[in-house]
């Protein structure tokens, strides 16, 4: 199963389904989106290719009010955790944003995992 398959599968009973790689369509709050930005190189001095990958993942949830943001990213975190055949690490705290044309809060999270 592909990274993004397993990341949908763990996230959208949070959700109804709604998350989205990259970015969401018009969709209804509250809703995820998430995107590989990054990750650890894998190198090995005799050349042979590896066998697993790194990914950084950022996970942006989207709702109507902060406290839902707040609640959904909790959530989200936890989730992400749970993960383990992918060895989760937290690699960031929670940054909370908020989008001005359409009013709802967001916050975002960085994720390393293993595939």
């Amino acid at each position: 199963m592909s990274l993004e398959k397993q990341i949908f599968e763990a996230l959208k009973g949070l959700v109804d389904e709604r998350v989205y790689p990259d970015i969401a369509p018009d969709a209804q709050l509250p809703y995820i989106t998430y995107q590989q930005v990054g990750g650890q190189a894998v190198n090995f001095v005799d050349g042979s290719i590896p066998d697993r990958s790194n990914a950084r993942i950022q996970v942006d949830v989207w709702a109507a009010t902060r406290l839902q943001a707040s609640q959904l990213s909790a959530a989200v975190e936890s989730t992400m955790r749970s993960l383990t055949a992918l060895q989760p690490t937290v690699l960031s705290a929670r940054v909370d944003t908020y989008d001005e044309p359409t009013g709802a809060r967001g916050a975002m999270q960085d994720f390393s995992l293993w595939y």
